[in-house]
């Protein structure tokens, strides 16, 4: 009876006897799921990491939104990627490449000076297309996270700050500082919280 129950519920002979109609309504599940928990999918990664936004509490700013990620083929358990996460990845792709990684770095600076405040939730990505990675690929080789996870977290963390904090972001702040300032006062700033 075991047996037959996980037959039944297998979803690689589900996915091989329905082919694109398996993938339509695996999909839809995956996004009724995600919902139910309260996130919303924004982008997958070419290599399976789920980024996705939910409902933030700052009662002063009515779109605001938490950046969260998981990767299903480790834990899938949600996290959310903090300011200190991306300056130490930053860290660790300049050791590597260090003028890719300031290419990288003038890259997002620019990103996030054509980055508009939104009005809706949830947010869209505004910049970002599949292949925007290309340039940077060759930093794929070290460190925890993918070019294409810091393009797409760094955009959603630019538009979360320019919705709610109009008039600064400690981002924008730290990438500047990156690579001028010593690593101390870079990584002591980006572990700020500021209350």
């Amino acid at each position: 009876m075991v047996k037959q129950v996980a037959l039944i519920l297998n979803p690689a002979r589900w996915q091989r006897d329905l082919g694109p109609l398996w993938a339509w309504l695996w999909n839809g599940v995956q996004q009724w799921l995600l919902r139910l928990a309260g996130n919303h999918l924004i982008h997958t990664t070419q290599d399976g990491i789920e980024i996705a936004v939910r409902q933030g509490q700052k009662s002063n700013s009515p779109h605001d939104f938490m950046v969260r990620f998981r990767d299903p083929k480790r834990s899938g358990r949600w996290r959310t990627p903090k300011h200190v996460h991306l300056i130490v990845e930053l860290y660790v792709k300049e050791a590597y490449n260090r003028d890719l990684t300031h290419q990288l770095r003038n890259h997002l600076l620019d990103v996030f000076s054509k980055i508009k405040p939104v009005n809706k939730f949830p947010p869209s990505l505004q910049i970002y297309q599949p292949g925007h990675e290309q340039p940077f690929k060759a930093l794929d080789a070290v460190g925890e996270f993918s070019v294409e996870f810091m393009l797409v977290v760094s955009e959603l963390i630019f538009i979360q700050e320019k919705t709610n904090y109009p008039t600064g972001s400690l981002t924008k702040e730290l990438y500047e500082e990156f690579g001028v300032k010593d690593r101390f006062s870079v990584i002591q700033k980006a572990t700020w919280r500021g209350q």
